[in-house]
């Protein structure tokens, strides 16, 4: 859903006069004639989305009455793939709005969610529910062995029948109604949680109005904060957010102790002071009704049905990895927990190391210890530049080349569109590139698909991509220059771009990819962002176009795991957190705090490090990620394991590595994710290329 401005509900008021105005005709009605058949974000209004959403509901149950009804015997061509091909107006309309509602929502477009939600959870139950056509897919799954299918038929076959199962087609009638009530109140919470996080987000502002609070930040956040207060009607003072590239600078640079003590307590309290926006009560219910959904279901607790359709398999699998990283993050932390209370002590502070001060003292002490500092490092990483190095890595590794298509229709003036081909000119889709926070986008960052890459009666339809984020804006008269972890997300992102975007598959339910493998074609191309080779190829000042001089590049390189025990404490911290709320077994609300400070405190985790995210506001495992979280862990055993296979070569860009990776990229999901990935490396992954790579020993 593209709009050619920024969406507010004023912009969608019909400009004619009352007695003058018509009906617009409803876009998703009709062809799209746009290059390409991307959406005519212009035309889009918020009117027609319940209509465009309600059309494709019943559009889709006929495609599914159709099936049932089918005389002839079921087969795999009559039934599972005609369920695929099925419900392509909801999909058409759904994507546009899902990218409208994270990236770019208002108070209108979350009235409509409200509803969009439970809607779009009833359709499922009533296909999973659907007795009539859970019959035909159990004949043709219970023929599979005498059918002759390819490996991806076979795959969407089986994916098809667990859906199923897992979805209640066995359940009686009486669990089908309570499955039914369930999930309509999962997806009203998880809206209502998503709602409330980013009210809380948006709401707070750490306003400044003493020059001599502001010490130690850079002059580029000094005129950011300026600038917010500007936009804020605060002109004269500086506002500082909980926005990523504001918060963790701030608390990275500022020395005084008592702002970054207000900032951070603000940001880890989102959501958890009472009132109409706390969510700690809405976490713990969703937790309850997880429960007693995968109990309905013939499992023990939430974790097990997830993990279930995961590589991982088990909860006891995935917590075996996290412990075996947990113990030595810990220790590392620790270590680096001392040596920042010596700085402290050593400069008289007169204190005791707390959460707020973490970010401020390590920067002091890396300076120190490699004379290294980001704000000189920064002038190398301009956004433009940093995105150019993906492409440029893409271009290396896969061949294909990216153009930026100006007459393409975008939602907001800030979006970028690129025609991505082949060397040899052949379309293979398009991706849309979003870079800055704005009032309406949600926090963090992420990639979805406004059209997959599939093969719809013969003809290869070719996948629509998004990358939404939030990365620092220009200041002053510099461009938006990224910090390294900033550089990391963006090829990060870009990583799950090129997996979607590489796809070669005949169903769209090949997309569906198992959790813990989904983040490996992501994750691993974080691993080319600060190689030598590499910054060469893109890391360039943004005044002189100097290549980042070698004497900063060894710098980077024997920087390269500082930090690193708090990094991985905090993020397994989180996972760990994700994976304790959804194996219990028990369906009694509980009370969120007490659980998270049990939780925490059998972990051992040190007082001076809070975990990633926090109950409140941990929207991964209030949402797509519950007792996935550890997918990120999971996937870096697979993506350091991969990426050592290029370095085995001894050229980070060997074509026939990269061939073999690519043709991982294009089964997406259309295989078993252990064979694909055995097909690649020869063999399964071996966790000590993570534990080398990150010096947890």
């Amino acid at each position: 859903m593209r709009f050619l401005l920024p969406l507010t509900a004023t912009a969608l008021v019909c400009l004619a006069s009352p007695a003058m105005a018509k009906p617009a005709a409803n876009p998703f009605f009709t062809p799209w004639k746009t290059p390409f058949a991307v959406p005519p974000f212009a035309q889009i209004k918020t009117e027609h989305f319940m209509p465009a959403l309600e059309e494709g509901i019943k559009q889709q149950k006929k495609e599914i009455e159709a099936i049932v009804k089918n005389s002839a015997k079921p087969t795999f061509k009559n039934t599972v793939a005609a369920l695929d091909d099925s419900g392509l107006l909801l999909v058409k309309v759904y994507n546009v709005f899902d990218l409208l509602k994270g990236a770019e929502t208002n108070d209108a477009l979350q009235v409509i969610e409200a509803k969009v939600g439970p809607l779009m959870a009833a359709n499922q139950d009533d296909i999973n529910l659907n007795e009539g056509l859970f019959q035909r897919v159990k004949v043709v799954f219970e023929t599979r062995t005498t059918l002759k299918l390819n490996p991806e038929e076979s795959t969407l076959l089986e994916k098809t029948y667990r859906r199923f199962v897992r979805g209640g087609a066995n359940l009686t009638a009486t669990q089908k109604d309570r499955l039914r009530a369930i999930n309509g109140e999962l997806s009203s919470l998880k809206i209502k949680f998503s709602d409330n996080l980013l009210k809380e987000t948006n709401a707070y502002k750490l306003v400044v109005d003493s020059k001599a609070d502001l010490a130690g930040l850079p002059e580029g956040q000094i005129f950011a904060a300026a600038d917010a207060a500007k936009q804020a009607g605060l002109a004269g003072k500086w506002v500082f957010t909980l926005k990523s590239p504001s918060i963790w600078p701030f608390l990275q640079s500022a020395e005084n102790r008592e702002l970054r003590r207000q900032i951070l307590t603000a940001y880890s309290t989102r959501c958890d002071k009472g009132g109409d926006t706390d969510n700690k009560a809405i976490f713990a219910k969703l937790a309850s009704l997880r429960v007693e959904k995968s109990q309905l279901l013939g499992y023990k607790n939430w974790g097990e049905f997830v993990l279930a359709e995961n590589m991982a398999k088990t909860p006891e699998n995935a917590y075996k990895l996290m412990e075996q990283l947990w113990v030595p993050s810990l220790k590392v932390a620790k270590q680096e927990a001392a040596e920042l209370q010596a700085m402290i002590d050593a400069e008289k502070g007169g204190f005791k190391l707390e959460p707020w001060d973490w970010r401020f003292y390590s920067e002091k002490v890396k300076k120190a210890k490699y004379d290294l500092d980001e704000e000189a490092m920064k002038p190398y990483f301009p956004l433009e530049g940093v995105r150019t190095g993906a492409f440029t890595l893409a271009s290396k590794l896969f061949g294909i080349t990216f153009t930026e298509r100006k007459d393409l229709p975008i939602y907001n003036p800030e979006v970028q569109a690129f025609e991505v081909k082949e060397k040899d000119g052949k379309h293979i889709g398009i991706l849309y590139m979003d870079f800055h926070p704005r009032p309406g986008k949600r926090g963090g960052a992420w990639m979805s698909t406004l059209k997959e890459q599939w093969i719809q009666n013969g003809k290869f339809i070719t996948p629509v991509i998004y990358n939404v984020s939030n990365y620092s804006r220009p200041a002053g008269d510099a461009p938006a220059l990224l910090t390294p972890d900033e550089a990391e997300t963006l090829f990060h992102e870009f990583g799950h771009a090129m997996h979607f975007m590489l796809s070669n598959c005949r169903f769209r339910g090949s997309g569906n990819v198992a959790q813990d493998f989904v983040e490996l074609p992501s994750q691993i191309m974080e691993n080319w962002v600060f190689e030598p080779e590499m910054l060469k190829l893109y890391a360039k000042h943004y005044k002189t176009g100097e290549v980042i001089p070698e004497a900063l590049v060894q710098k980077l390189k024997k920087a390269g795991n500082f930090n690193i025990g708090f990094a991985w404490t905090e993020k397994l911290a989180a996972s760990l957190l994700d994976m304790d709320w959804h194996t219990l077994s028990d369906a009694k609300v509980l009370d969120a705090t007490s659980f998270e400070k049990s939780r925490m405190e059998k972990w051992g985790l040190m007082a001076e490090i809070l975990p990633r995210y926090r109950t409140p506001y941990f929207s991964h495992s209030a949402d797509e990620y519950s007792a996935g979280y550890y997918s990120y862990t999971w996937s870096e055993v697979l993506d350091s394991d991969a990426f050592q296979a290029f370095k085995d070569k001894g050229n980070l860009f060997d074509p026939q590595t990269a061939k073999a990776f690519r043709k991982l990229l294009s089964k997406v999901g259309s295989e078993d994710p252990a064979a694909i990935y055995r097909e690649f490396r020869g063999r399964d992954p071996k966790v000590e290329a993570l534990i080398d790579k990150r010096g947890l020993k």
